[in-house]
């Protein structure tokens, strides 16, 4: 088993290669490529260094059995036949694929069985958002079809890349230093003692990009006609979000069928206790695999409505951990080339 890491020194490229090490993954070889910028650098995998490589159209990935790639939307497209063409399975990062129509979009705790079918042979890794809602509504929804969700997020640095968790560091630092945050690149405003909502660009509708992705892709993650309206959020948390979730399902459903279903459901983890100050929060959720969450009530404004409150990292089970879930699964069932 030989597997590549495009996009190696950003941050969901290094958590690629804690992630391998600490679950023990199967590769028999590794091989790292980043841009002009990176290449050169080296990295240490279980206790064996690594150089990372120029990405470039070439051979390179002619004995690669799976590629994780994680350099932007950009790089993903212009890339994707150079790293498919020797029958790579390329699982992507970026948002490059994932609404086409012949590139599944997976979530191993809902749909692994997607994967199987990869005509391009890509696989999209989904929104960090959409990921944590999905694989806590999922369970839910085998109780009662979920028709309507609305969601606000808080969403930390770490969404933004390496770059953005260090300007937020930054920023803290020189508003203790002289009073005002100067460094102001990543985000269109101050984030240190702030939020901002808007994640990604606007569309003409006035809802964000990020927005529209927990919309459409929650549809296609679930096989579901669900209508999702969202509001994402920047806030100074540095790599877990958070989401404030309000769904309505088809027939009522009780708080304690909830809390059930979800103390049953893999990647989740029920913290909910809130008489007593006990709920997820995004401080100890990082570093963590499982989708923390709480605060789960009836709704007050819908009979048929139930809210709740969850938490995850977004480096790992937003980004990294559910890729290499999905090439586990693969390996599992015996679908690498």
């Amino acid at each position: 088993m030989k597997v590549a890491i495009v996009g190696a020194s950003g941050a969901v490229g290094q958590e690629f290669l804690r992630i391998l090490a600490e679950r023990n993954f199967p590769l028999d070889d590794l091989v790292l490529f980043g841009s002009e910028r990176s290449a050169g650098r080296k990295y240490t995998f279980k206790g064996k260094e690594y150089e990372v490589k120029l990405l470039q159209h070439n051979d390179d990935f002619k004995d690669v059995d799976i590629a994780f790639t994680s350099a932007g939307g950009g790089t993903s497209e212009e890339f994707a036949e150079t790293i498919t063409k020797y029958g790579a399975v390329m699982i992507d990062n970026s948002s490059q694929f994932r609404m086409d129509k012949d590139v599944p979009l997976v979530v191993p705790e809902i749909n692994p069985e997607d994967a199987l079918v990869r005509p391009r042979g890509i696989i999209a890794n989904p929104n960090c958002t959409t990921i944590m809602m999905v694989v806590v509504l999922n369970p839910i929804e085998k109780l009662s079809h979920i028709k309507k969700i609305h969601v606000s997020s808080y969403q930390s640095a770490s969404g933004a890349g390496a770059v953005a968790m260090a300007e937020l560091q930054q920023q803290y630092k020189e508003i203790i230093e002289t009073g005002e945050a100067k460094t102001i690149k990543k985000f269109p405003h101050q984030l240190a003692y702030n939020v901002i909502p808007q994640i990604d660009k606007m569309t003409e509708t006035d809802y964000t990009k990020e927005e529209m992705k927990m919309f459409n892709e929650t549809r296609k993650i679930m096989h579901s006609d669900v209508r999702t309206s969202a509001t994402c959020v920047r806030v100074s948390s540095l790599r877990s979000h958070s989401e404030s979730v309000w769904f309505e399902t088809e027939k009522p459903v009780s708080v304690a069928d909830i809390r059930k279903a979800l103390e049953a459901a893999p990647g989740v983890t029920l913290v909910d206790d809130p008489q007593n100050y006990v709920y997820p929060m995004p401080l100890e959720s990082a570093g963590k695999d499982d989708v923390y969450v709480g605060r789960v009530r009836k709704d007050l404004a819908d009979d048929n409505g139930n809210t709740l409150w969850l938490t995850g990292d977004q480096i790992r089970k937003g980004a990294a951990l559910n890729a290499v879930q999905i090439a586990e699964y693969l390996i599992k069932v015996g679908n690498v080339k």
